[in-house]
């Protein structure tokens, strides 16, 4: 199998990977600490601050991280509005980032599957991109953001959705299933 990169990535991954009870919990724990993850809360306030700071450190420490920008799944295979995060620890560090299209991944496991499928991940690299700025206003973060997002469309050929973060999109599909059964059940 051909390397893709020449040194490990350490994904931050959320918290609650680490904390579910039972056996399960437990292996999905080591599991995830020996694919080298490490926990973050993103619950807002200081524990955002505090993954946000976590991920600075182990860019200073010489480590490759790996963000999901969206910050979850999609849930229809559209490319959702980038959480601004990243952009911040890009403009803090100096580090670039590497856009990656990823494909097959809802074939291999589809939300709410446990067990994942053997199939090989297709990806797709984009050239480095640096930013630079205030990393301190919202506006630079989203336009930075904004800038990486479009990448990762066009090297992905996903349709883009600037304007809703992926778990708006889930709430809103939850929502509108919600109410397609309560009508059903108020016809019947």
């Amino acid at each position: 199998m051909p390397l893709v990169v020449p040194r490990s990535v350490t994904f931050l991954a959320k918290s609650e990977y680490f904390t579910s009870p039972g056996l399960k919990g437990f292996i999905k724990k080591i599991t995830f600490i020996a694919l080298g993850q490490v926990p973050v809360d993103r619950s807002g306030g200081k524990r955002s601050e505090a993954a946000l700071l976590t991920g600075l450190g182990l860019l200073k420490d010489g480590h490759c991280i790996g963000i999901y920008p969206e910050g979850t799944r999609s849930p229809d295979g559209r490319l959702y509005k980038g959480r601004t995060g990243i952009a911040r620890m890009a403009i803090e560090s100096g580090a670039p980032i590497i856009p990656v299209a990823m494909f097959n991944t809802a074939e291999i496991q589809p939300t709410g599957q446990v067990v994942p499928k053997v199939r090989r991940v297709e990806m797709v690299f984009g050239e480095p991109i640096y930013f630079s700025g205030d990393s301190t206003d919202q506006a630079v973060l989203r336009s930075a953001t904004n800038q990486l997002m479009e990448k990762i469309a066009e090297l992905s050929k996903q349709e883009y959705v600037p304007n809703m973060y992926a778990s708006e999109a889930k709430d809103a599909i939850k929502n509108s299933k919600i109410d397609d059964d309560q009508i059903e059940s108020d016809e019947e």
